[in-house]
């Protein structure tokens, strides 16, 4: 391990290599085509493969610390060989609540190379949310940062089981000091565990399209793939640095992003969160090649003031999701970003998309020589209920070319025309997201949740939520978890989350229609869902209504109040903002109401 500022090298870069998009899709075949050939060889081997190979290159960077391969092999070996002290294997569940680091990946790759299954939970967490991502888990221990020792010891009241805690860098069970410890050679056979591809690695948590987070499978076979497609389309190479400053507990950030580097022998930047204002010194600093983003924080990087160093880079490609086509190519050209592969995929997902060759606005298509293997559909949904429409044969209507609906993959496996679907935790939050008799009597595809549509050459392009789930600052919000915060909240009689579009901004904004009465004041309202919620997930508006409408069978009937959004000139109801500054609600009048669709009041 090295601390400190790392000195750039330039071996083996090229700035303008862009490769063909056929090179680029039989690349990534190529890569993703050991995965299966070799059952037994795991993430952590990958790592252990260019250590031998070019031990002293670096692997992981931060600004705090740094691995080389072979100090990043080593590392693995100790956190393996920790959690076999433990009693850490096959069957065991470990959580991990730590910032972006690089000791963060060498954490999970351990654990999980002799069994363990990791959960990576959101650091932003806290109270009762926080507590059902362990109870999920099932975990046995708990790995804090320093941090998060006080958020965690909150939430503690509510856990299900009791769990033994390690905290990095401070009390007796340091686990910073711990691994030092450790032997550093490859674990035996015998404390491997016999951990193959099939078995499961992690847990990475999503809101799905309703309820509390859920906790997806992700196994082995996921990681290695991730990895080695995001190599091949991105023609990673040892010569090549990606930023990433996205959460490490979600897909992208803590998976996709440094397993590609990695899987190419190449380096990970790790920042601790993003920063408009440090980004591209970040990049200069780092000599980055790449860098990982998602559509907002592009925006946020089109918003900051115009900086000299901005294009004194050498990137050759910009790689995420939720570029929007509105503002793709003033990014790229602003930024002086030669290539931008934008993508589609979720976490439990059975298929992806890759907008290879770089079309504005799309997030990606399936080429021709991957269409049998990964067949996807979008069919028609019905606005209401949000459930896929049927025709007089049971089966669902495919939508023309042209027309959103909601997305849809086969599953199965790859050699019997379809995609893996690992599943949640729990079963049943499982068989939600199936879909059976789709375009043949007894056939089962994965339900995305999201609506899109496809354009005359092929393209996918994301148009929306499917429900009541929608996008905020790059996370998903499940209304029902809002609503029940909101609900608990004293003075509240009622309530109704919704999502309402922002002009320039990228997903929707958290929006409650309450219903009050005696007790109810904003001061604690805001004190009460700062203490129940993420950040993302409080709403941004609050509308105070006389009544609520709902069904007969008490379902919420939000389309009407969707379609109202919040704009004073519409509802005649008193509306409020939460002002970031001050951190309270206060009235939203029609010249505040005009600030925020103008973009010149942030929100």
């Amino acid at each position: 391990m090295t601390t400190g500022i790392i000195e750039p090298s330039t071996e083996g870069r090229n700035s303008q290599r862009r490769p063909s998009a056929a090179k680029a899709w039989l690349k990534a075949i190529e890569l993703t085509s050991r995965t299966e050939a070799e059952p037994r060889r795991l993430f952590a081997d990958v790592v252990e493969d260019w250590a031998g190979r070019q031990p002293e290159r670096l692997a992981l960077i931060s600004a705090s610390e740094s691995f080389t391969y072979g100090a990043l092999a080593r590392r693995i070996n100790q956190y393996a060989h920790w959690a076999r002290r433990q009693g850490i294997g096959r069957g065991s569940t470990v959580c991990l609540i730590m910032p972006s680091r690089p000791d963060y990946v060498a954490c999970w790759l351990g654990i999980s190379k002799v069994g363990g299954v990791v959960a990576l939970i959101n650091t932003r967490l806290v109270g009762q949310s926080l507590a059902h991502c362990v109870n999920v888990a099932g975990a046995g221990h708990v790995i804090l940062g320093a941090d998060h020792v006080d958020a965690f010891e909150a939430a503690r009241p509510y856990l299900a089981r009791e769990a033994k805690t390690w905290v990095f860098g401070s009390g007796e069970k340091d686990l910073e000091a711990a691994p030092d410890a450790m032997a550093a050679n490859e674990p035996s056979a015998a404390e491997g565990g016999d951990v193959t591809i099939n078995d499961r690695a992690l847990l990475i948590y999503t809101s799905g399209t309703t309820g509390l987070p859920k906790a997806a499978n992700i196994s082995h076979r996921r990681i290695l793939n991730w990895g080695a497609w995001f190599a091949g389309l991105t023609d990673a190479s040892i010569g090549d640095r990606i930023y990433d400053c996205l959460p490490v507990y979600h897909s992208v950030g803590g998976i996709v992003a440094p397993c590609s580097m990695l899987s190419a022998g190449g380096s990970v930047v790790l920042a601790e969160k993003f920063s408009a204002t440090n980004f591209w010194d970040d990049i200069l600093r780092f000599d980055c090649t790449m860098f990982q983003y998602i559509g907002e924080l592009c925006r946020y990087l089109l918003k900051a003031p115009i900086a000299e160093v901005e294009t004194n880079h050498r990137l050759r490609l910009a790689m995420g999701n939720g570029l929007r086509g509105d503002i793709w190519q003033a990014f790229a050209a602003r930024f002086a970003i030669p290539q931008i592969l934008e993508f589609y995929a979720a976490t439990e997902g059975n298929f992806s998309l890759f907008n290879v060759e770089g079309k504005p606005g799309a997030i990606g298509r399936i080429p021709p020589l991957l269409a049998h293997r990964f067949p996807a559909a979008i069919v028609k949904v019905d606005a209401e209920s949000g459930e896929p429409a049927r025709g007089e044969d049971g089966l669902c209507i495919a939508c023309p070319r042209g027309e959103a609906g909601e997305a849809i993959g086969r599953i199965g496996s790859a050699d019997q025309g379809g995609g893996r679907f690992e599943g949640y935790t729990d079963a049943a939050a499982s068989e939600q997201k199936i879909l059976r008799n789709v375009v043949a009597k007894g056939d089962a595809w994965f339900r995305t949740g999201d609506l899109m549509l496809l354009d005359e050459q092929g393209f996918f392009h994301f148009v929306d939520r499917v429900g009541d789930t929608f996008r905020w600052k790059g996370e998903n919000v499940a209304t029902s978890e809002v609503n029940d915060a909101i609900r608990d909240c004293p003075g509240v009689l009622d309530a109704s989350t919704y999502g309402v579009s922002i002009p320039g901004a990228d997903g929707r904004a958290g929006m409650a229609a309450i219903v009050t009465g005696d007790g109810f004041d904003f001061i604690s309202f805001a004190d009460h869902l700062l203490h129940r919620l993420p950040d993302y997930a409080i709403p941004v508006f609050v509308r105070l209504s006389q009544a609520l409408d709902a069904t007969e069978t008490f379902k919420q009937k939000k389309q009407q109040l969707i379609r109202d959004g919040f704009d004073p000139a519409v509802i005649s109801e008193p509306l409020f903002w939460k002002d970031p500054a001050a951190g309270d609600y206060r009235p939203l009048d029609r010249a505040v109401f005009a600030r925020i669709a103008a973009g010149t009041l942030r929100v």
